[in-house]
């Protein structure tokens, strides 16, 4: 119940309302002696936040299934800061993954130093490779919505806003290692269902952080695939296996 509450969940500050994303000063009201009543949206007359008095796992479960109701209340409602850290263990499971693909091409065998060195170093350059091709394509997203909607990115706050937003709604990304770990005949599909689950994730981000239609943010990742497709040919062009 609400008595699970986080301590920092009791400041006043500026909240959102997860039904209509209406603004909102608290999110619950402490009356004391334990007595205390979830807000109402002055907009919608809904609850402000259900979730705060719901389970993690019913509001993982519910982001999972890309619940606007559910990121409003993780992205706005919530003091949630793991999206770095994150971002960076998404890049390192993308980058086993390449660096898993490539040592499954070559047939040397060979155990000597200088060979595990080599296979050492492919692995930091998938990591590197991954890195830039998220980048440009969190680039394409950023370029496209600014261009489309400039009123909705006019401060540092706001591109910070959804950069977070973003990185969070990476965290499909995760599931790449189990696909490895339990390879079958299916796993290209997996990996394909993955990918997928993964842009749906950043376009509901985007929607719910700049309170956009269902449109918008589709047309924004697709600018950013385009992006991000240049840099792997850019790279293939190279020479480079990616």
């Amino acid at each position: 119940g609400l008595g699970v509450l986080p301590r920092a969940m009791a400041a006043l500050g500026a909240y959102r309302c997860i039904e209509c994303n209406g603004e909102a000063t608290e999110l619950y009201r402490d009356y004391q002696r334990g007595v205390l009543r979830i807000s109402i949206c002055k907009s919608c007359q809904k609850p402000v936040d259900k979730y705060i008095e719901y389970d993690p796992v019913i509001i993982l479960i519910n982001a999972v299934l890309c619940k606007a109701q559910a990121y409003r209340h993780i992205l706005f409602n919530t003091k949630i800061n793991i999206h770095g850290k994150l971002c960076v263990f998404c890049l390192l499971c993308e980058a086993y993954l390449r660096w898993l693909q490539l040592q499954d091409s070559s047939q040397n065998t060979d155990p000597d130093d200088l060979i595990r060195y080599a296979k050492e170093w492919d692995f930091y350059r998938m990591f590197g490779i991954a890195s830039l091709e998220q980048t440009s394509f969190f680039i394409g997203i950023f370029v496209t919505l600014w261009w489309m909607t400039p009123e909705m990115l006019k401060g540092k706050s706001d591109f910070i806003l959804l950069l977070k937003a973003l990185l969070l709604s990476t965290y499909g990304k995760l599931l790449l290692i189990p696909a490895v770990i339990w390879e079958h005949d299916y796993t290209p599909l997996c990996l394909a269902f993955i990918k997928v689950f993964v842009l749906i994730s950043n376009s509901q981000a985007i929607r719910v952080t700049l309170n956009l239609n269902r449109i918008l943010p589709w047309f924004a990742i697709f600018f950013g695939l385009i992006l991000e497709n240049g840099v792997v040919c850019l790279f293939q062009k190279m020479g480079w296996n990616v």
